[in-house]
């Protein structure tokens, strides 16, 4: 069963840490996603952060877009804007993403002025920074010179995880080249 508590104490409460979270001293938590397997480069949990990650949204009807690359899922409607749809796991050559109950997208380039979405097996909710301490190991694969693969964290329970850095995923010129 909840604490109960006073409307008076929720309030100060709340007073606290909006002023704590305008001084900066809220912890910052990192979106976590799930896409691809471990074998791929950056392996198959990845960190976004929260400003650059913008909306996470179940799989819409997607439309097929002819003489586009494998990876390329195709177009989504989204409150009528359309999105690009990258399906994150095939575009770093791994197998395509399952499209089910589970797969959502993010919509990450609308920040950043690039209506993109990443097709994502399953979002795995936020995770606060200062549980995950950095790895320190080297990256392996043949995709760890991309800019966008950010650095490694290992969280509570030893999972690794990878940041994925937005804005040079959407400046990468294989990013954006969709055509066959």
């Amino acid at each position: 069963m909840a604490k109960r508590i006073s409307l008076r104490e929720f309030q100060q409460g709340l007073s606290e840490r909006l002023v704590s979270a305008r001084r900066g001293e809220g912890a910052q938590a990192l979106l976590g996603i799930e896409s691809g397997s471990d074998e791929l480069p950056g392996g198959s949990h990845w960190l976004i952060d929260l400003a650059d990650s913008g909306e996470v949204t179940p799989l819409p009807p997607l439309t097929p877009a002819p003489l586009t690359k494998p990876w390329f899922a195709g177009i989504a409607n989204i409150r009528g804007v359309l999105y690009g749809v990258v399906d994150f796991s095939a575009w770093r050559g791994g197998a395509p993403t399952p499209i089910n109950a589970q797969a959502r997208l993010l919509l990450i380039g609308a920040r950043h002025g690039v209506n993109s979405a990443l097709l994502v097996r399953r979002a795995l909710g936020l995770r606060p920074q200062m549980q995950m301490h950095a790895t320190g190991e080297a990256r392996v694969g043949a995709g760890d010179t991309a800019p966008w693969l950010g650095g490694r964290f290992k969280d509570p329970q030893d999972q690794i995880w990878t940041q994925l850095r937005i804005p040079p995923l959407l400046a990468d010129p294989t990013y954006l080249d969709i055509a066959l």
